[in-house]
């Protein structure tokens, strides 16, 4: 039904040709497509969607920079510590800034854990079903969650949804704000390779959200969300994103959005297909995932 309104509206014939012009035909606003549906239905990549990064000045952007590295080394850091720090590398910056851009980039220091996500009022609140169960094959769990991608002139966030037993990456996407939109494309993009028993997610706002639980409960999927203050509830895709970081986002430091999407269309393939795992017998995530 979604899709008659794009045709009706003629979006379907004469497309233009300029990725440009295609890409202001794209409303994340109309909830009944979402963004990738609008891509195909209007003939853009994917990838071509967001072009800019957000944007901060060039020494905010070097402090989130910093703050981002040390978070994936103290997770428990909030903003009188992260200030501290900061002062120590000799960034002099008062807490006030600190807290601006952790609540910017969506950190927030959860003893001991971190949240890139916070709850919504009124938004249904799951338990957390996985404490002392066994993960014992694939497509038992998938979780997903956002993390923040620094770059040379501006910042993006990337979301991604990983199989627990295979640590296969089933999905991922950007985006240059925190809005829902893109963790809904995600799971969109993930519901069309399989269907896990359980879903796993932190208590953001994002993954309370009606459209985003609805989703997984038409699809038969049971939901679990993290406890409050629980490091370890979501620990598989922590450490994936440390992974990821270390392996690919410091060492690249991408400048523009298209670049970016670029490397990641690289690495996850790369990890996925390539990149052998110690806790998995050296095997890769698609052997496992796939050869169960």
């Amino acid at each position: 039904m979604g899709d008659s309104k794009w045709k009706l509206s003629g979006l379907k014939k004469n497309l233009p040709h300029s990725v440009d012009e295609k890409r202001r035909l794209i409303d994340p606003a109309y909830s009944q497509i979402s963004i990738r549906r609008q891509c195909e239905l209007v003939g853009l990549n994917r990838s071509s969607y967001y072009v800019k990064s957000a944007e901060e000045s060039p020494l905010n952007l070097e402090l989130m920079k910093a703050i981002d590295k040390q978070y994936m080394e103290t997770p428990f850091y909030g903003y009188p510590k992260m200030t501290a720090w900061l002062h120590r590398q000799n960034y002099p910056v008062n807490k006030k800034r600190v807290a601006r851009l952790m609540r910017l980039m969506g950190l927030q220091a959860v003893f001991p854990s971190r949240k890139t996500s916070i709850p919504a009022k009124g938004h249904k609140i799951y338990p957390y079903l996985l404490r002392g169960v066994a993960i014992t094959r694939p497509n038992q769990v998938w979780s997903t969650d956002i993390t923040y991608i620094p770059m040379v002139k501006g910042f993006m966030f990337l979301t991604a949804v990983i199989d627990w037993y295979s640590r296969y990456v089933l999905s991922w996407t950007l985006s240059n704000t925190l809005d829902s939109t893109f963790c809904l494309d995600a799971l969109e993009q993930a519901l069309q390779k399989g269907t896990p028993a359980i879903f796993n997610t932190d208590q953001g706002s994002q993954f309370t959200a009606r459209a985003f639980t609805d989703m997984l409960i038409n699809a038969g999927i049971r939901i679990s969300m993290d406890g409050r203050g629980r490091a370890l509830d979501n620990i598989f895709i922590e450490r994936f994103w440390r992974t990821v970081k270390y392996e690919d986002i410091y060492l690249k430091n991408y400048e523009t959005v298209p670049a970016l999407t670029t490397g990641m269309s690289n690495y996850f393939p790369f990890y996925n297909e390539e990149r052998p795992h110690q806790s998995l017998n050296n095997r890769t995530p698609e052997e496992v995932h796939f050869n169960y």
